[in-house]
């Protein structure tokens, strides 16, 4: 992808043509050896770097006129600060290993038109200082150009919204993880959608059922009436569809019971969203004694009155805290008998959403990507007095 994205877009293929030295990082632009004088008036070399926006598989015009510089603060060739385009003196982890050290400041009227005119404009500012010490000092340096391959990456094309929001570092705390979403039909395919934007290295799914037109008003997205009416799995169907954006979405065209348990082993977390209690003994009992994280989701919605009423669950079960899950009844076991709190099939499109999003974000806590400051290991919704709790914490 940035070998096509920098051949595709024009003043990226510029910029490489008239010999700067450009890359694709974890959704960033970097320029490599860039001339500059330090406040001891030598001539060192540094990169600048700027997120990128892209339309599809080429640049649009950057959203923001400042970059950020690995290297001292550049100076004129007396050693004075370049005081014009000093902007921010604090660190930043921008992923993948690269941290800068500053960021500068220089907006032309109108913004920068491409990525041509913002990177040579900051590179001409500070090298004309370098240029002046050494007079062969350049950033136009025409160095021989490897092959590069992103074959590694999880994604089809760049995460630019972890690069733009400046979060790329903390999102990889996600990275090389392998999640299983049991239960496809509503709540489990929004966790999905969800996890599909992380750079998780493989996404596992089981569910045996076939996708009926019902599931179309539960579920992410806008099947076609031709598409209901191949009756497609679930999971073939959500694969397809996910793959095209995340490259490790693995389908299992089945439901987990006793004479499968064992696939899930080698997972790091489970998101368990199926809505028949009595499957959910053996998931979680294996997982448990493989020692794997997982959360497992439950919605109970009545109509009463010509009005919905009811409780949405997220319950967590981590090796820090598992008793809760028995001791305290949060995961039901029995069979659906219509008489417990979870037990109606009543499924509402935003609400199979936000108990996924809750579900997520809880995922995303363990692993450091949220602030946990409360741990909780069971949450629950109740819709009609806007309630949220969070108990059993380790």
């Amino acid at each position: 992808m940035s070998s096509l994205l920098i051949s595709r877009s024009a003043d990226l293929k510029r910029l490489r043509d008239d010999g700067y030295e450009i890359s694709i990082k974890t959704g960033h632009l970097l320029m490599a050896n860039v001339p500059y004088v330090n406040a001891s008036k030598e001539v060192k070399r540094g990169i600048l770097v700027t997120d990128l926006t892209l339309a599809g598989d080429v640049t649009a015009p950057p959203a923001s006129h400042v970059v950020w510089f690995v290297g001292e603060q550049p100076c004129h060739k007396d050693g004075g600060e370049i005081t014009q385009i000093k902007h921010d003196i604090s660190k930043k982890d921008l992923g993948g290993g690269l941290v800068a050290d500053r960021s500068f400041s220089n907006k032309p009227p109108g913004g920068y038109p491409d990525y041509y005119e913002k990177m040579t404009r900051y590179a001409t500012i500070i090298a004309n200082e370098a240029a002046a010490i050494e007079p062969a000092a350049t950033p136009r340096t025409f160095a021989a150009i490897p092959s590069e391959s992103d074959e590694s990456s999880v994604f089809h094309y760049i995460d630019t919204a972890s690069s733009r929001a400046g979060i790329v570092a903390t999102a990889s705390k996600l990275s090389g993880l392998k999640v299983g979403i049991i239960g496809l039909g509503g709540t489990g395919a929004y966790v999905l959608d969800l996890v599909a934007k992380c750079p998780v290295d493989e996404i596992h799914l089981w569910d045996g059922d076939v996708f009926l037109q019902h599931n179309a008003f539960r579920g992410p997205g806008a099947p076609s009436l031709d598409e209901l009416q191949k009756r497609p799995s679930k999971v073939a169907r959500l694969a397809e569809m996910y793959s095209r954006m995340h490259r490790g979405i693995v389908p299992h065209e089945r439901h987990i019971d006793a004479d499968c348990v064992g696939d899930l082993r080698g997972l790091d977390f489970v998101f368990i969203c199926i809505d028949k209690n009595e499957a959910k003994r053996v998931i979680v009992e294996s997982l448990e004694a493989l020692g794997t994280r997982f959360v497992d989701v439950g919605m109970g919605v009545l109509l009463v009155d010509e009005h919905l009423i009811g409780i949405l669950r997220v319950t967590t079960s981590t090796p820090a805290m598992r008793e809760h899950v028995r001791g305290k009844h949060r995961v039901p076991f029995a069979a659906n008998d219509g008489d417990d709190d979870y037990s109606r099939n009543i499924q509402i499109a935003e609400l199979n959403a936000m108990t996924a999003a809750l579900a997520v974000i809880k995922w995303k806590k363990l692993y450091g990507f949220y602030q946990d400051l409360e741990q909780e290991h069971h949450t629950t919704y109740t819709i009609n007095v806007n309630m949220m709790t969070g108990e059993d914490v380790p």
